[in-house]
This record gives C-alpha cells, sequence and structure tokens, in this order.
C-alpha cells in the first residue's frame, strides 16, 4: 500500500498566498518526491528515449496507458512476461491512466452507458467493452504502482446537465472499481477521480463524493480540456483544497512550466503531460526564458546551446546550430537529443520547486521564474 508522507505544507501558513506542498510517496518500486513530474510512456516507452536517458533527466516515476496497452501489444502478452515493469526493463514506480482522456479524446469511437465504455479500437476497428471493475483489473496485471479509476472526462464548451451526468456516472465508476480492487486483494494503489467541468459547485460536489471513498490518492481530471488557462487555475484553485491533505494530490494532463510553477503554488503534488517529449519532436525547446523553435533560420550558425544554464547531456554536448540541422534533415537523433532537453529542462525545474519549498522560498521563485520569461 502506498504510503505518503507531508512533510511541508505551507497552506498551514493561513496567508493563502502560498500553499506549496513537499511529500514523499513510498511505492513497491521506490520513493517519489513529490512535487513531480510524470513523463508519458503511452505504450511503455517515453518516445525516442531510453531508460538511461530517463535516469540522467531525472525522472522519478512514469506514465502508460491502460486503453493502448491493452490494445498493442495486448494484456496477455504483459501478464505472459511478468507485468508491465519487467516488460520495459523500467525498475522504477510507473503510474497507469484508466483509458477515460482516451475515450474523450477518440470520442466518435466510443458509446458511454451506465455500465461502461463500449468501444471501437482506433487501431483495427474491433469492438470492445471497458467496465470500471475491467479497467482495474486490466491495471492490475500491468502492476502498476499507481492505478486510475475509470472516469467520464467531459470536455469544454458543456451544459450543466452533461457535465453532471459525467461527474454521476464518474462517482459511480469510482465505487464499483475500488470496490472490486478491495475484493481482490487491494494490490497496489487506485486513485480517485474529481470531475465538474468549469462549475464550482460541481467540482465542490465532486469532490465530496470522491473523497467520501478511502481511495490512497486523488486526482483532479477534466483540466486543460478546451477552456481557457484563467478558467482552468480557477477550478485547480477551488478544487485542490477540498482534497484530503495528508494524500497525494494529482492534477491530470497539465501542462506548460508556467502551469507547473502555478499549481504548485496552490498545492497540487503531481503532473503529467506529453508536452515535453511531444514538442521536442515537433521542434519546440524549453529554455528559462521561455520557448525557442529551433527550426528557425535565425539558429543557423548559433553555436550557443539550447539553455546556457541547463547541464542536460543535449546543451553538454551540442549547438542549435547542429539541433537546427538534424530537425530539418529529419535525423532520428533530432528527436531523441530535443526530448533530453525537454525532459531535462522539466523535471529540473520540479526539483527546483522542491528546493524552495525545502528551504522557505517558493514564493521567490515564482516571482523569479516569471520575471525571467517578462525580461526577454
Amino acid at each position: 500500500m502506498l504510503t505518503f508522507d507531508l512533510i511541508k505544507d505551507n497552506s498551514k501558513k493561513g496567508d493563502g498566498r502560498d500553499r506549496s506542498r513537499l511529500g514523499r510517496i513510498l511505492t513497491d518500486h521506490g520513493v517519489v518526491q513529490t512535487p513531480v513530474f510524470m513523463p508519458v510512456g503511452t505504450l511503455g516507452s517515453v518516445k525516442g528515449v531510453s531508460k538511461e536517458d530517463l535516469a540522467h533527466c531525472g525522472a522519478q516515476i512514469i506514465l502508460g496507458n491502460t486503453y493502448h496497452l491493452y490494445l498493442r501489444p495486448g494484456v496477455e502478452v504483459i501478464e505472459t512476461m511478468k507485468g508491465l515493469h519487467a516488460f520495459t526493463a523500467w525498475n522504477k514506480p510507473m503510474l497507469t491512466d484508466s483509458g477515460g482522456f482516451q475515450f474523450f479524446s477518440l470520442a466518435k469511437l466510443a458509446r458511454f452507458t451506465d455500465e461502461g465504455v463500449h468501444f471501437q479500437s482506433h487501431i483495427d476497428g474491433s469492438r470492445h467493452f471497458f467496465s470500471p471493475e475491467r479497467a482495474v483489473e486490466i491495471q492490475m496485471i500491468l502492476g502498476s504502482d499507481i492505478m486510475m479509476s475509470l472516469d467520464w472526462c467531459q470536455g469544454h464548451p458543456a451544459t450543466d446537465q452533461q457535465v453532471a451526468d459525467a461527474l454521476n456516472k464518474t462517482t459511480a465508476w469510482a465505487k464499483r472499481g475500488f470496490d472490486f480492487w478491495q475484493e481482490n486483494g487491494a494490490i497496489h494503489n487506485l486513485f480517485g477521480i474529481v470531475q465538474g467541468g468549469m462549475v464550482k459547485e460541481l467540482r465542490s460536489l465532486s469532490a465530496e463524493q470522491i473523497t467520501a471513498i478511502d481511495f490512497p490518492g486523488f486526482a483532479i481530471g477534466g483540466l486543460s480540456v478546451g477552456e481557457p488557462t484563467d478558467v482552468m487555475y480557477e477550478m485547480a484553485d477551488h478544487t485542490l483544497p477540498l482534497l484530503p491533505s495528508q494524500k497525494p494530490r494529482y492534477i491530470m494532463g497539465v501542462g506548460t512550466p508556467e502551469n507547473l510553477v502555478t499549481l504548485v503554488g496552490m498545492g497540487c503534488d503531481m503532473f503529467d503531460c506529453v508536452m515535453p517529449s511531444r514538442n521536442a519532436r515537433n521542434g519546440q525547446l524549453f529554455t528559462h526564458t521561455g520557448t525557442i523553435n529551433i527550426p528557425n533560420a535565425v539558429y543557423k550558425t548559433d553555436e550557443r546551446p539550447i539553455d546556457e544554464i541547463c547541464d542536460c547531456y543535449t546543451c553538454r554536448n551540442y549547438s542549435r546550430a547542429y539541433l537546427r540541422h538534424l530537425y530539418k534533415s529529419r535525423e532520428l537523433l533530432s528527436y531523441r537529443l530535443n526530448t533530453i532537453h525537454n525532459l531535462y529542462y522539466y523535471l529540473d525545474l520540479m526539483a527546483k520547486m522542491r528546493h524552495a519549498i525545502k528551504e522557505d522560498k517558493f514564493p521567490e521563485f515564482q516571482q523569479q521564474f516569471f520575471k525571467a520569461r517578462q525580461d526577454q
């Protein structure tokens, strides 16, 4: 069973200016220091990089996706290979999503009922069904350290009735998934997910219902689904304090470096997003002053590293000019080197935030972070 030690909680100061938290999650595959960013390895690999690259970047925990792994290579293959950790040779903690977000993003292929989700494979059109129990069962076979309940992720915009329907199904499915998990030994750890769209009253209701179930941790879903950033912040700011302080708090699918720094200040412990790896493959690289697009002609003879204060493998060895050449030539090395940098940037940013919280300097860190961007 997961253990969460809350080392520091700045919301206890009571001034409301800083609610950042410092914690430690203990799993069967090791300790995760929070706040933490989790690189996304949808199919059992973070695209373009090896486990050694991930270790260099400072990854503590990565994600796998139940929907995609269920379809390919298939649960039977992973079970035969003794679980996802052994199959991927990743010996650190791993979290798996339930597939709820994929059903939202592939909505034309999915049909929601009270019983679960009927869907067609985006690969070959074959028909399948996920109940909340089946979603947990698959994740138990995968052997992830943290599993997610099956939820109904409602996009934005949506009517209050649509959001309420999704909320009600999410709560009912959470109870069913939790009961199945308990009845089958409560192995690994199952998190509940709060929904409620962009309506504060419904977010409050969902948080009340989901936290009434004794999950080891809680997530906020249904953010970064098309809403403006200020609305996303408003919903997160409203919902995070409604989650138990002594359990991990996870905002799913978010986001930019600016999002992470802002939401850590609101009291979030865990994040995931495809942005660092996906943007790397599209030539957008993160720096302490903002982003650069490496295909731009201005970098054709630029001898500098991507970020002159970065200590990643890419920045220590290669120039912007060379990285531009690789990208423009569609050399495979481009994807690896760009991804190493972006992941290192994200994970180093989280390490710096943990240090600032430990030293009681997080508000100053936030101020300096945003000022560096404004000065450019």
